[in-house]
C-alpha cells in the first residue's frame, strides 16, 4: 500500500501492520524475548499490551524487562533503561541469560534467507569482493542458537528469499534433523517467519520453511514470483487473520504514532 497511512478509525492496515500483529500474536504467554529495534521492537511492545503481558523485553545491549517510553533510535538508546528490571553488560547478558538457555524467544532478520532459515547478515556478492558489505553478525549468531525459539520478520523478495546464501552468519536448520539435534544448542533454530505476504512455519521432519498462511488478498502466485526456489505450501493452506481495531489503535497511537516504521 503507499500513500498517506489509514487513520485508526478505518478497516484498512498497512503490510508493515498485518506483519506487526501476525508477530505479537505468536508471543501469546512467553516470559523472555531478546527484540531489537524497527519492527520487532514494536511487535514486542504491542505483544505486551495483547497476548503477552508478563513478557520481558531484552536488548542486545544489556537492558533487561525494558519498557521504552518511545521508539529506540538504536539498541544503545537510553529510552531502553526505562523501567528496565536491570541493565548489564553485554557480556552478563549473552553469558548469564541467552548462553544458559533463559531466552524464550528471539527476533531476527537479514538481507537474506533460505528454506531452511539461515540468514545471511554479512555481505552481498563474495566475501573478499562484496558487492555490499552489511553490518555482519553481531550477536545474530549466539542468538539463532541458544534463542529457544527464533522468529524471522523480513520483507519477501526473490533478492531475499534466495536458493544459496551468499554468507551464512546466522544458522538455521540444516536439513538434517538428526543432526540438528545432536549440535547440542538450547536452541531450536527457526520456527517462524512472517512476511509482507504471508506466514510461515518449517516442517519437522525436513527442516525447510513451509508456507502457512497468506495475508487478505494475496496468492501463492506472489509468493512464487517472490521466492527463490519452489516453496513448501501447506495442506489446508490458511489466510493471516488481519490486525483488529485493538492492534491497528495501539500501533497507530501509542507505538508508532509518527508512522516511522508502519507506513
Amino acid at each position: 500500500m503507499s500513500g498517506t497511512r489509514p487513520t485508526a478509525g478505518e478497516l484498512a492496515y498497512t503490510k508493515s501492520e498485518i506483519m506487526i500483529a501476525a508477530s505479537a500474536r505468536q508471543l501469546r504467554s512467553v516470559r523472555n524475548c531478546f527484540v531489537g529495534v524497527g519492527l520487532p521492537n514494536i511487535v514486542c511492545n504491542l505483544a505486551q499490551r495483547t497476548v503477552a503481558p508478563e513478557l520481558q523485553l531484552v536488548y542486545e545491549s544489556g537492558a533487561y524487562g525494558a519498557r521504552p517510553e518511545r521508539l529506540p533510535l538504536s539498541i544503545g538508546d537510553p529510552t531502553l533503561a526505562t523501567g528496565a528490571t536491570a541493565i548489564t553488560s553485554m557480556f552478563e547478558l549473552f553469558a548469564y541469560y541467552l548462553q544458559a538457555g533463559l531466552i524464550d524467544v528471539a527476533f531476527l532478520g537479514g538481507a537474506q534467507i533460505d528454506r531452511f532459515g539461515n540468514l545471511n547478515t554479512t555481505v552481498i556478492g563474495r566475501y573478499d569482493e562484496p558487492t555490499v558489505r552489511l553490518p555482519g553478525s553481531g550477536g545474530a549468531c549466539e542468538i539463532a542458537i541458544h534463542a529457544r525459539r527464533i522468529l524471522v520478520i523480513m520483507r519477501q523478495a526473490q533478492r531475499s528469499f534466495v536458493e544459496t546464501l551468499h554468507f551464512r552468519t546466522s544458522p538455521g536448520h540444516s536439513g538434517d534433523p538428526a543432526h540438528d539435534a545432536a549440535r547440542g544448542w538450547f536452541g531450536s533454530g527457526p520456527t517462524s517467519v512472517v512476511t509482507d505476504l504471508g506466514t510461515y512455519g518449517f516442517d519437522a521432519d525436513s527442516g525447510e520453511m513451509t508456507l502457512q498462511t497468506l495475508h487478505p488478498g494475496g496468492t501463492v502466485d506472489d509468493v512464487l514470483a517472490n521466492t527463490g526456489w519452489e516453496p513448501r505450501i501447506a495442506e489446508g493452506l490458511g489466510e493471516t487473520p488481519p490486525p483488529t481495531d485493538h492492534e491497528l489503535r495501539l500501533v497507530r497511537e501509542e507505538l508508532d504514532p509518527q508512522g516511522v516504521y508502519t507506513k
